[in-house]
């Protein structure tokens, strides 16, 4: 049979392949702009037709059906990683979360540690010789597709056909959707004054012909936006975005200076613009491949000088980086961010950034704590920080002691609260 005819004959409105769950099934959906509306949407609204459906995302974008307390025992989100659809189930307690390392997912869906029965991906048209491309979430849904008995893909015209390992065969699909709805767009946030002076320290410490990744939010962001007149740098990160291409349009990214996979702009998952899916369909200078290659601090500490920026919520004076939850709530989830620490302290010349503002709720609160507050969830731990970045300075912890981290710390803390830590340092002796 043609992979034309095989296409055809596996095509089916939403609401009808969505009947291929059971009950109890646990659904595997891709990260971000590769969630699959059609299907989702088809589910949300047949849901109380089930009992049990669990589905794993990180980072999920659109308030579907689903995401109600009231069939939570019908069909239920359980996050990798809670985003602003998600957290208020989380933080109420009827969505559930599977704590984990980016880089891991793949492996645990492998090893059966976290179920895999059904996909529901986004992807591009089929090319010639019968592929889809998994160009918008990657990560660890090509592991969920080898691992399921139901892969069912929504074809969009919208989405980028990306090189990398990002390919799905005809063959391995259970059912085909089509939609065209277009791709959700997230734009740059905004950028205010404390947000341009943390990302002008650190872009102050990134040398030329560094290697890149960009974690998520306003502050990375910053520092993108103050890179531009930066030469020969490269990108290794896990997610792509539009400030990595206005350093491409700008020149100063070229990726000529990697030493590992030279050339080539990789990255596991997409959010950005429409402009952004249109760069990286069909682009020879990017690649998209699974979390556990991306995110493997092996792998991408094979970039000499990588630069990992990541944001935090809180940090204390040892350098414990709360970066996932507001005491024991969950916020986000650990993502990359230690996948990348790790990855920045294996490379040769790497350097790993944590960037904060030093206050909360209108300079009421320190994020620089003496000891974070109870039930934090410990993101990146002591022993894997190197520099810490808020508004005032730059902290750099790795291969300091207490005493000294305790110091450094104080040093970047908003003015207001530097007395009130010192004396708190010195009730715990660090001082």
């Amino acid at each position: 049979m043609s992979h034309q005819a095989q296409y055809q004959s596996k095509l089916r409105p939403a609401e009808q392949a969505i009947r291929l769950v059971q009950n109890g099934d646990a659904i595997i959906v891709p990260t971000g702009a590769g969630e699959p509306p059609a299907l989702l949407t088809a589910l949300s609204e047949h849901r109380r037709d089930y009992r049990g459906v669990k589905i794993s995302q990180i980072l999920a974008l659109r308030k579907y059906g689903y995401f109600d307390p009231e069939t939570a025992e019908n069909v239920q989100h359980v996050a990798y990683f809670f985003g602003g659809a998600s957290r208020a189930g989380g933080q109420a307690g009827w969505s559930d979360f599977i704590p984990n390392y980016f880089s891991e997912i793949p492996s645990m869906i492998r090893r059966g540690q976290t179920p895999a029965d059904v996909v529901f991906a986004l992807v591009s048209p089929m090319d010639t010789h019968g592929y889809f491309s998994l160009s918008l979430g990657t990560d660890y849904t090509m592991a969920a597709i080898a691992k399921a008995r139901v892969v069912v893909l929504e074809v969009n015209p919208h989405v980028p056909f990306a090189n990398g390992r990002c390919h799905v065969h005809i063959s391995q699909v259970t059912a085909l959707v089509e939609d065209d709805t277009p791709i959700i767009e997230v734009g740059m946030p905004a950028i205010g004054p404390v947000q341009e002076a943390i990302g002008s320290y650190v872009a102050d410490l990134i040398d030329d012909g560094s290697t890149l990744q960009i974690g998520y939010g306003g502050i990375p962001d910053a520092v993108v936006l103050q890179l531009s007149k930066k030469k020969n740098l490269g990108i290794h990160s896990e997610m792509l975005g539009d400030g990595i291409l206005s350093l491409v349009e700008c020149g100063a990214v070229d990726c000529s200076q990697k030493t590992f996979m030279p050339g080539k702009i990789i990255g596991t998952f997409a959010l950005g613009s429409k402009k952004l899916y249109q760069f990286i369909d069909r682009n020879p200078m990017v690649e998209m491949h699974p979390s556990d290659f991306t995110n493997d601090p092996y792998s991408a500490g094979q970039n000499n000088k990588l630069a990992a920026i990541n944001a935090t919520l809180q940090v204390d004076l040892l350098g414990q980086c709360g970066s996932e939850s507001l005491a024991h709530l969950p916020y986000s989830g650990t993502g990359g961010q230690s996948d990348f620490v790790r990855a920045a302290n294996r490379s040769e010349g790497g350097k790993a950034f944590i960037v904060v503002p030093s206050t909360a709720k209108n300079d009421t609160i320190s994020r620089i704590a003496a000891t974070l507050s109870p039930g934090t969830h410990v993101s990146t731990s002591k022993n894997d920080i190197n520099y810490v970045v808020t508004e005032f300075g730059v902290a750099q912890l790795r291969g300091k002691s207490v005493k000294q981290r305790a110091c450094e710390m104080i040093s970047i803390a908003h003015p207001d609260f530097r007395a009130e830590l010192t004396q708190a340092a010195k009730q715990m002796g660090y001082l």
